[in-house]
């Protein structure tokens, strides 16, 4: 479908509008806040494999963005600084508590996922958006 010599789209007789690209989600407070939530919910309900659950649901949805914007590499890497914190978490809980233990590797966590992903500059592009009424290119 052609656009009008003015820009205007021809079915609404307006021009149309296009967004501007969005900033991915960082994967920092999702890797940090599936610790704390997943351990919340093992605490509360008494149920460890609902617990695990949640903390499942939000490292497979960060290792899902990490090799997606940055490479298998990187999500192999961030997956064991994941893994280690979930470790850490019960060793330290001995000594400090499991509450303390679980913030203290949860900000640990973090910290590293802004710089190993979040911080970086080097993310892939997204990919253009499927054609659509809402989301053409204006026409040049």
């Amino acid at each position: 479908m052609e656009r009008c010599a003015d820009g205007a789209d021809p079915l609404l007789g307006r021009p149309s509008a296009t967004l501007a690209p969005m900033r991915p989600m960082p994967t920092a407070p999702v890797a940090a806040g599936s610790l704390i939530v997943g351990y919340a919910v093992a605490a509360s309900t008494g149920s460890r494999p609902l617990g695990g659950v949640v903390l499942a649901a939000g490292g497979l949805w960060c290792i899902q963005a990490w090799r997606r914007r940055h490479g298998a590499r990187t999500a192999t890497t961030l997956t064991g600084v994941g893994l280690g914190a979930f470790a850490a978490s019960h060793v330290l809980a001995l000594a400090i508590g499991a509450w303390p233990s679980v913030l203290l590797v949860s900000a640990a966590a973090a910290a590293a996922v802004w710089m190993g992903a979040d911080s970086r500059a080097d993310a892939r592009p997204a990919a253009e958006p499927a054609p659509g009424l809402a989301f053409r290119s204006p026409a040049r």
